[in-house]
């Protein structure tokens, strides 16, 4: 089967990019409280639910993975990019990263606790959004939640450069509310949102879960 060209052109740039990326989200994420805040809440209800492995889809680095992990949750990371995992895997030895794709997981029904994904669902186009979240439900246990974080708005962008290099993959903004609207057609509800002023647009997290009772006994 020939691969989606988003999934070819995104990997090529992410590969080109990615020791530049990996320095710059440093010091992006330590200035991110809120985001922080966020990680920890979801963290804390994993944890309420059973536990149960949480994946980080798009993980990049593996800095949120490795922030998961301090969190107490059993993290792991996915990314698409060769090189990002390569990066990952050097940072952080002890923890698992994979390559993958988002829109056909590795990953059993019903084995996670959680998923984040953190400003991963940009570059995917708008048609196929709906079979990344139907992975989402898919591969999330009963209960299981979902944290995201994605720019606000309704562009598709396509730069010619980012950290320092040529990419060749586009971008989307999207509305929250139409997030909301396809989570809830894959079965997944939003608990909580929270927007906030970015530096060049607004940015958009989202809590989720999928109904069920979960591993609680």
């Amino acid at each position: 089967m020939t691969e989606p060209s988003f999934l070819t052109t995104t990997r090529s740039s992410y590969d080109t990019v990615a020791d530049d990326y990996a320095e710059l989200v440093k010091t992006l994420f330590a200035e991110e409280p809120l985001g922080r805040t966020m990680l920890a809440a979801f963290a804390e209800l994993v944890q309420a639910n059973g536990g149960g492995p949480v994946a980080d889809l798009g993980c990049g680095p593996g800095h949120v993975t490795a922030h998961l992990d301090s969190l107490g949750v059993s993290a792991l990371g996915v990314d698409l990019s060769p090189n990002m995992v390569a990066i990952a895997r050097r940072t952080y030895p002890n923890l698992r990263f994979d390559v993958g794709s988002m829109t056909a997981l590795d990953i059993g029904d019903g084995e996670l606790g959680g998923i984040v994904a953190w400003w991963s669902i940009i570059h995917t186009p708008p048609e196929v959004l709906p079979v990344v979240f139907a992975e989402f439900h898919r591969t999330l246990a009963p209960g299981g939640h979902v944290l995201m974080g994605f720019h606000v708005g309704d562009e598709q962008l396509r730069p010619e450069r980012a950290y320092g290099h040529p990419v060749s993959y586009d971008t989307y903004l999207w509305r929250p509310d139409h997030i909301v609207e396809l989570l809830g057609q894959a079965g997944i509800s939003v608990t909580a949102r929270l927007i906030s002023e970015g530096k060049k647009r607004p940015q958009a997290r989202l809590l989720a879960r999928k109904p069920g009772t979960g591993r609680v006994t």
